[in-house]
């Protein structure tokens, strides 16, 4: 634990890579003392956060493979046996959350056939967040590639499974049901805007950034793909570089017009798309100094950057869905 909690300090200052060596030093303790421990215990929880903050890091850093890493496992952790532990529902509830946690990073690194192609969750009813999040991302990955009769039908089944939670059921700090609002209104977001229906779609987003801001505090992040990075890239895709300008800064920390828990400071995403603003309205003095932070930032990513959200598929390159 010692050697865990620096990282929540690197990541609310933007030192991720701090962050990323605290959380591998925390889990490597953990390894021990499961090897040790044997049986689960209450201390499975704590492993379990170490590698969600270890997820969080690399999704910011924009590493995919060691956000992937800790996202497999987490779910080599929590086993059917340990989320079905039934004189331990605060643990076997808190633990599925975690075990749902691969799906946001797929999101985020934009790995569309991935998300299609692998198999739902037999157990919606034991495995309750897990299955309410591969529908979402089933529906950001089918309405990002147009096929959009799949689309409505994960949207579908994401709110119906939404639907049958029950509204005592908490992760973290929130209920259940509020931090999945977040992708619910991001998922609608992502079906109108592909379909063409821009306002609407930006309607959505916007809906979400306020959701998402106003979940109870928890580190990481109850949502850990920030809805300001889809709703920026969408509204420079179609030219609102202005209001784009704005949001990308709110995800930075540069206007102060964000609570500091909603701010993720020098990450590469919003750089990206911070510097394309200010190329597009031909700011030169502030450019320098963004684009010199852009660069040391894109170093440590382990795959190519190329727009603060990869739903935005004027940029996307073939490579970052299906290789």
């Amino acid at each position: 634990h010692m050697n865990h909690m620096p990282g929540h300090i690197y990541v609310l200052c933007g030192e991720y890579e701090k962050a990323k060596l605290a959380s591998e030093k925390a889990v490597r303790a953990n390894d021990l003392y499961l090897a040790y421990a044997g049986e689960p215990t209450y201390y499975l929880l704590g492993c379990c956060h170490d590698l969600h903050l270890m997820m969080f890091t690399c999704m910011l850093l924009g590493q995919y493979r060691p956000a992937l890493r800790a996202a497999d496992k987490v779910r080599n952790l929590v086993t059917r046996d340990v989320v079905s532990i039934p004189e331990r529902p605060k643990l076997t509830q808190t633990v599925e959350g975690y075990h749902a946690m691969k799906s946001h990073v797929q999101v985020r690194f934009g790995r569309w056939r991935e998300i299609i192609d692998e198999p739902m969750n037999g157990e919606p009813g034991l495995y309750v967040v897990t299955t309410a999040l591969q529908h979402y991302a089933k529906g950001v990955a089918h309405a990002t590639l147009r096929d959009f009769a799949s689309a409505e039908r994960e949207c579908d089944l994401f709110s119906r499974q939404i639907d049958s939670i029950p509204l005592e059921r908490r992760f973290l700090s929130n209920p259940t049901k509020a931090s999945l609002a977040v992708g619910a209104a991001l998922l609608d977001g992502e079906l109108a805007y592909h379909q063409g229906r821009h306002d609407e779609a930006y309607e959505h987003l916007r809906r979400a950034v306020e959701l998402d801001d106003n979940l109870s505090y928890t580190e990481p992040w109850a949502w850990m793909h920030p809805p300001r990075h889809a709703l920026a890239a969408l509204l420079l895709d179609q030219g609102h570089a202005a209001e784009a300008e704005q949001v990308y800064r709110d995800d930075l920390g540069l206007s102060g017009g964000v609570q500091r828990c909603a701010q993720h400071p020098r990450n590469v995403w919003a750089l990206h798309g911070l510097v394309e603003c200010l190329k597009r309205r031909g700011e030169k003095d502030e450019l320098l100094g963004l684009q010199a932070k852009l660069a040391t930032a894109l170093v440590k990513a382990d795959v190519p950057i190329t727009s603060s959200c990869l739903c935005r598929t004027s940029v996307l390159l073939d490579h970052c869905c299906c290789d």
